[in-house]
């Protein structure tokens, strides 16, 4: 750790005072996309190559982290570990991980008490967050911070508090789960199976292909550089020095948007509508019904659920993987089809539409789809899967902003009227 702090203090130091880009009156007014003015250690985007973790493709986890079972999912444990470390991380030292974060796992008392209680209807990321929040009075971080540990120790503390976490993110989820939709009675949990069959068993699912689509949903929405909304909220909450559980519960209120995490349960309820829609008029659903449907939601001042992406240029690769989990596991399942045809028509109509720069499918566009074939029908809970997964990735990066000591995050604002006059001055 003390090579990495002085790599980023020696290109300060050299390098602190080159421009890096301008930033536009578009850029600002548009919420600053494009900009650059972040530290984010464990992946990178690139507009159209798509998400590198660690500068490993998708298609390069897939073939390179260790797995459950011959040639299947890579498993989540080994992708947080590469984040952390940087390296590709041995089948041991992922059983390693697996069983730190099962010693790690259980709730604070109060914790099952408090999401049993909560009333009827309250939709599961709300329940999410109040939890994480909850679970706060066992952070390390704030203990430490509170006992007035020196600086230096801020990454030990929050490395404590990351991994203690995501070891207790299952058992929680699946509690909002079971209590939201079914009994509230749960599996017991089992230390004996990875991360993913773990959470899967406590959710209900005995599956070995439900199992799989875990471990490839989690690998795969863990990250996604830091400029997005649930990353970028997690970072900047945590560089007021807040510990990573209140860091986190801000990045899962900003996953809650339907701009953001929501759109996954949007997507199958749009798909969803679709079918309802043609049935009942007694129609196929095929491209030209698609096309009907999408022009009807776009000259409805509406939005493609699952289409687009800010920074994306070509079809994401985490909706790739997830088609090719697809023809794998479920290649006749209906819903499957129809998420193919729209593949077929959506980029044309969204060309011709026009505002759009990126009419080509992101994650979204296809997570739900899979759940909903074994079952997994709840679509209001499956942001919450996508919470797991973040947690994954942000806090990774919250270990690396503490390690690297990054500052408070304090960007300069604008008013419409010191631009305007900037401007007409220029």
């Amino acid at each position: 750790m003390p090579a990495e702090q002085a790599a980023l203090k020696k290109l300060k130091v050299e390098h602190g005072s080159k421009v890096l880009g301008e930033v536009t009156v578009d850029q600002c007014i548009g919420g600053g996309r494009g900009v650059k003015m972040m530290i984010w250690e464990t992946s990178l985007l690139d507009a159209e190559e798509g998400i590198r973790f660690r500068g490993f493709s998708i298609p390069e986890l897939q073939k390179t982290l260790p797995a459950a079972v011959d040639g299947g999912e890579p498993l989540p444990e080994g992708l947080l570990w590469l984040m952390l470390t940087g390296d590709v991380p041995s089948k041991d030292q992922v059983t390693a991980l697996t069983n730190d974060l099962h010693s790690r796992a259980a709730l604070p008392a109060h914790i099952e008490p408090m999401i049993r209680g909560f009333p009827k209807g309250m939709h599961p990321m709300t329940q999410m967050s109040i939890a994480v929040t909850a679970m706060q009075t066992d952070s390390k971080f704030a203990a430490a911070y509170a006992g007035g540990c020196h600086k230096s120790t801020y990454w030990d503390h929050t490395y404590e508090d990351m991994l203690d976490l995501i070891a207790k993110l299952p058992e929680v989820c699946a509690l909002i789960y079971r209590c939201s939709y079914h009994d509230g009675n749960m599996t017991a949990y089992d230390a004996k199976l990875d991360y993913s069959a773990n959470f899967a068993r406590m959710l209900g699912y005995d599956s070995q292909a439900f199992d799989e689509l875990m471990r490839l949903y989690i690998t795969i929405h863990s990250d996604h550089e830091g400029g997005n909304a649930s990353a970028h909220t997690t970072h900047l909450t945590g560089s007021t020095l807040a510990d990573p559980y209140l860091s986190l519960a801000s990045g899962l209120n900003s996953l809650a948007g339907p701009l953001h995490g929501l759109a996954n349960q949007e997507v199958l309820g749009w798909i969803q509508d679709l079918q309802a829609k043609f049935a009942k008029e007694g129609k196929e659903v095929n491209k030209e019904t698609i096309t009907e449907f999408a022009w009807e939601t776009l000259n409805g001042g509406q939005v493609i659920p699952g289409y687009g992406h800010a920074v994306l240029r070509k079809t994401d690769p985490r909706y790739s993987c997830q088609r090719e989990y697809a023809q794998k596991h479920l290649p006749d399942d209906e819903l499957f089809k129809i998420v193919s045809t729209i593949y077929e028509v959506m980029p044309d109509i969204l060309t011709e539409h026009g505002k759009t720069k990126n009419p080509y499918p992101n994650v979204d566009s296809h997570s739900g789809v899979l759940l909903n074939h074994y079952g997994f029908v709840e679509k209001d809970y499956y942001t919450v899967l996508f919470g797991v997964s973040r947690a994954y990735g942000v806090l990774a990066q919250l270990f690396w902003d503490r390690a690297l000591g990054l500052p408070l995050e304090r960007p300069k604002s604008l008013t419409t009227e010191w631009i305007r006059d900037f401007c007409e001055k220029q």
